[in-house]
């Protein structure tokens, strides 16, 4: 006689009501499918975004984070939250939401499964290797439920994986693609190896950029695990703030957050500050993934020409170089990356809309939208800054 199995999902309002080690298990090491891994799923990196206020109702964050069990184990999980706006997401879906709303509807509150303010493709059906098939759709199917009881207007997986992006649509949900930025390490020993793939003129304007840290008289500081200390975290806020500011009007991460981050992940935080006439003057945050380092956050207190491309993109390469990791994550946006030896390369997202003509819609918005992306990474693929010999190595 064959086994029952009773499936439950359970939606939790605080990471902290699931166990660290239950959620680790999913979430930590047992992908199999050669994803990249990151700190940003995991328990303590999500709990530090709860705990030190950076996520709450006001900035329009509210936890649901979802647990599947299989007989009472733990089998999957999925960080989840109610969403009231659009802010900290960098998936913009301010298209659609304006045409939902034109047809008399709301678009928000909205369900959201990401890493809060953090742009950087990873796992987020978070199921052991041998629950794939049960755990992916009991959490597809608890989301389409959650959006239809709980009047939501859609369900959104940001910066999923490619392979997730798969999957997710033979359960009915819309693939999205976007577009970013990262390094690949193809086994270079420094990083004047990595220059030689470069064209001559890149190569030179990327030795004369790296020239004016030595002309200002700059120095340059990479903290990680027990160097890292509160008077870093200090001057790093100032530079925060400062940008956060002027980007999107408000930081997103509260002070405690650097602290919370410097005690429960400092082995995976790479913090890089410049120095000049004994104070810091501008830094550049990194997380530490077991095959990539995750540019996250940039200011300073001191305009000074490159600097920012030294700290952000130049001490990441060489970081990466050392310590053997196959890529540099940059985050959202820019073309200038290209410049500096990052390569274009899609990100995923998933969605559904409960409305049945408006998905439909939405869907050939995709299709055109994912024409666009794909040629256009194909283009700068060619017109990149590696020499022709090298491009597609």
């Amino acid at each position: 006689m064959d086994k029952q199995i009773d499936i439950k999902v359970v939606a939790h309002s605080r990471i902290n009501n699931i166990p660290a080690d239950e959620w680790d298990a999913c979430a930590e090491g047992e992908s199999a499918q050669g994803e990249t891994c990151d700190p940003f799923t995991t328990h303590r990196f999500l709990l530090a975004l709860e705990n030190s206020g950076s996520i709450s109702h006001e900035a329009g964050w509210i936890p649901h984070h979802l647990m599947v069990k299989e007989n009472d184990k733990c089998i999957a999980v999925m960080p989840l939250y109610i969403k009231l706006n659009n802010l900290g997401e960098f998936n913009f879906d301010y298209v659609w939401a304006h045409e939902y709303e034109k047809l008399g509807r709301q678009y928000y509150p909205k369900l959201l499964s990401a890493v809060p303010f953090t742009p950087a493709t990873g796992r987020r059906f978070l199921v052991k290797p041998k629950g794939q098939l049960i755990g992916t759709g009991a959490l597809v199917k608890a989301l389409k439920s959650l959006v239809i009881n709980s009047s939501l207007s859609s369900a959104n997986i940001n910066f999923c994986t490619e392979e997730e992006a798969a999957k997710g649509k033979k359960y009915g949900l819309l693939h999205r693609l976007g577009l970013q930025y990262r390094w690949v390490n193809k086994g270079y020993n420094n990083f004047e190896e990595f220059l030689g793939d470069l064209s001559a003129r890149k190569r030179k304007n990327i030795r004369r950029e790296r020239r004016g840290l030595a002309e200002f008289g700059g120095k340059v500081h990479l903290l990680t695990g027990n160097d890292l200390q509160e008077k870093h975290w200090d001057a790093f806020w100032q530079f925060y703030q400062d940008t956060g500011s002027r980007k999107w009007g408000t930081p997103y991460l509260s002070r405690d957050f650097f602290s919370i981050a410097g005690e429960t992940l400092s082995k995976e935080i790479l913090l890089i500050l410049c120095e000049c006439n004994g104070r810091y003057i501008a830094g550049a945050l990194n997380f530490i993934g077991k095959n990539a380092l995750f540019g996250r956050y940039w200011g300073c207190s001191e305009y000074h020409d490159f600097l920012h491309f030294e700290l952000c993109y130049y001490q990441a390469i060489e970081f990466a170089i050392a310590n053997k990791l196959e890529l540099v994550e940059a985050g959202a946006g820019g073309e200038h990356k290209l410049a500096r030896g990052y390569l274009p390369f899609a990100t995923h997202s998933l969605h559904w809309v409960s409305d049945a003509q408006f998905n439909r819609s939405l869907e050939y918005y995709f299709e055109q939208e994912r024409l666009e992306y794909t040629n256009g990474i194909n283009y700068l693929e060619q017109t990149g800054p590696f020499k022709k010999d090298t491009r597609n190595d």
